[in-house]
């Protein structure tokens, strides 16, 4: 399932209150529709309230925030929270003893044939969206497996208790159960998906209704195999990281493996034995910038991270403040931070594995984004391309024949249909979802989780149980749009999936994530402004109206693009309106905007957190 957001009538319109010294609610206020959390010893929050539920068990058997993360990960995985077991996870951790910033980076790679010249021989402009072709190889597992080895205390059989009692059966809520209704005719052609999806075929309505309990046999079979493999390791005197790994090992490399490759082979996939064997989970330095002696810090650049990080370069050359929360030069100023920044993401973004490498330190350079921030004028530029770089770290673009191109948009590449709500298949691409986790505890250890991929509908591998990823469409297969992300066996696409952690005066300050695909870094970036330049806390931050460009190559389906679009909450007053028509903007209103961010801030002052979980759907979080 694509999880898109849930757009509902407004219960209330609020005002925004702002705090003074500490963000937080003046007494007998409250203008948000979700509660603050707040919590002293730990704190869970994630896309669904059985997964946060899973969470919180685990704090309560004495787990810590990552064993918490991965029973988290786990649950969403098994209920289909817009990922599956198949998919991908990316990862931050702030480990309290190192006193750092970690980087889990468990995104699957390109299988054996997957190239740029296969792709195209079979008549794709794009690798697909769905199907056995569109996978790759399975990353949620292993990054599971190794936090919990390296950074959790309890065993594999604890974490993952949560996930086999929803695999033997849980009620399935309306929005999965209907996801999977309006996919049923793509998932029968996939013979296991069938089978566990659409347990009442030939009647009317062939998915799971509301409230039914869904049973996945196969996957619990898996998992079981799992914790089997880590309790005979430790019977024979393993270590419980040892356990672990060798739980792992037989996923990647046992008849786990085997049933795998053969379940996706049989389908018409690609995988190799030895493509699951020599994938291997990489633990890695996170990057950084300063913004206003907050250090913010997101994944490399095989995700869209950075340019969350360039951006913020950017807009510390205007005064943001005195433009006004929402204002239209406000609003002006961000997007077109937001257009420079995505350009660069759209040409430079790659996995920095291989060659060419991302000129990462040129594109994170202060004085690049000054240069990037004096080409912002007074109305919107629907033409904006990729900077160079190179220069601002002392070498030459390969690609510098390339530049002229950018910003020149095709009539295949620009969405030229009359949009139809946000039922149009170019928001549901745009958008594309998975889920966030967010966990804290007392001793200050910090996850933050957007795990992904293998969503309704998924092709289901063989009787594993698991659901492949769909991750391969986020590799482009023409070098004019990004000569860095072709595919190449074993290399990983340039994602979406961004979690962000930023610590101040050497501690954390905010854990934040959000599904929403090419969204994610728009949200999470006004988010973490609406913290740190207008007051709020944490709660209003995540239900504050945001603004969406769509001045960026879609990673999804066509990889279209809408220049000068412009997605506003549909309070936006008149004169607002009216001040961004003359910018050049073309503009959709929508009841929320924000997307379902979840969020923990950190109250060193009195020894607690704050959490905020977003009022979209589901997603739901628990803290004491």
């Amino acid at each position: 399932m694509k999880k898109i957001f849930t757009l509902v009538t407004l219960l209330s319109c609020s005002f925004l209150t702002f705090g003074q010294n500490l963000p937080g609610l003046a007494p007998g206020q409250t203008p948000t529709e979700k509660p603050i959390l707040h919590g002293k010893n730990w704190m869970a929050i994630t896309g669904k309230p059985l997964a946060a539920t899973a969470g919180a068990t685990i704090f309560n058997q004495g787990g810590n925030a990552v064993d918490a993360a991965c029973a988290m990960l786990a649950a969403t995985a098994t209920m289909w929270d817009v990922l599956s077991w198949g998919g991908e996870t990316q990862a931050l951790i702030y480990h309290p003893e190192l006193k750092k910033v970690i980087a889990i980076n468990a995104l699957g790679y390109a299988p054996t044939g997957a190239t740029v010249e296969f792709y195209k021989s079979q008549g794709m402009e794009y690798p697909p969206a769905f199907g056995p072709l569109a996978a790759t190889t399975p990353g949620t597992p292993g990054g599971l497996m190794t936090m919990l080895a390296e950074y959790g205390t309890l065993s594999l059989e604890q974490v993952l208790a949560p996930a086999m009692q929803l695999a033997q059966g849980y009620p399935i809520e309306a929005q999965t159960a209907n996801s999977i209704e309006g996919a049923k005719e793509r998932i029968k052609e996939w013979p296991y998906s069938k089978e566990v999806f659409l347990p009442h075929l030939g009647e009317e309505r062939e998915a799971p209704a509301p409230g039914e309990i869904f049973v996945q046999k196969d996957l619990y079979e898996t998992l079981k195999k799992l914790v089997e493999t880590e309790k005979e390791a430790l019977a024979a005197g393993k270590s419980r990281e040892e356990a672990i790994y060798a739980a792992n090992e037989r996923f990647y490399k046992g008849d786990i493996a085997k049933e795998i490759v053969r379940g996706t082979r049989e389908q018409g996939g690609l995988f190799t034995e030895e493509d699951l064997a020599n994938w291997e989970v990489k633990i890695e330095e996170p990057l950084m910038v300063d913004y206003k002696g907050i250090q913010v810090y997101k994944l490399q650049e095989w995700t869209q991270g950075p340019a969350l990080l360039q951006s913020l370069n950017i807009l510390e050359n205007f005064d943001l403040q005195k433009m006004g929360y929402n204002s239209a030069e406000y609003l002006h100023t961000v997007y077109q931070a937001m257009n420079l920044a995505f350009a660069d993401r759209d040409f430079y973004y790659s996995d920095p594995a291989f060659e060419p490498k991302s000129p990462i330190q040129g594109l994170l350079s202060k004085e690049y984004a000054k240069d990037r921030a004096k080409l912002i004028k007074d109305i919107n530029d629907p033409e904006m391309g990729a900077g160079d770089p190179y220069p601002y770290q002392g070498g030459s673009n390969p690609f510098k024949n390339m530049l002229s191109l950018q910003g020149e948009t095709t009539e295949e590449q620009i969405h030229l249909a009359e949009l139809s709500g946000t039922d149009d298949p170019y928001f549901e691409a745009f958008f594309s979802g998975t889920t966030s986790i967010q966990a804290a505890d007392k001793d200050a250890w910090v996850v933050s989780v957007t795990p992904s991929g293998g969503w309704v509908p998924a092709v289901i591998a063989g009787r594993t149980g698991v659901g492949l990823s769909q991750r391969m469409q986020s590799f482009v297969l023409d070098e004019k749009l990004n000569p860095y992300n072709l595919p190449e066996p074993g290399k990983r696409p340039r994602v979406t999936l961004t979690p962000s952690l930023a610590l101040k005066d050497g501690k954390p300050f905010l854990s934040f994530a959000v599904q929403g695909g090419d969204s994610q870094d728009q949200n999470l970036l006004q988010f973490f402004l609406n913290v740190v330049e207008f007051d709020m806390n944490v709660q209003e931050a995540v239900e504050a109206a945001n603004m969406n460009s769509l001045q960026m190559q879609s990673s999804f389906g066509a990889h279209e693009i809408k220049p000068g679009h412009m997605i506003l909450r549909d309070d936006t007053p008149v004169w607002i309106r009216s001040e961004l028509v003359k910018k050049g903007y073309i503009m959709d209103f929508w009841p929320r905007t924000s997307g379902p961010i979840n969020a923990i801030w950190f109250d060193w002052k009195h020894g607690s957190m704050w959490g905020g979980s977003a009022n979209y759907g589901d997603d739901y979080g628990i803290a004491w």
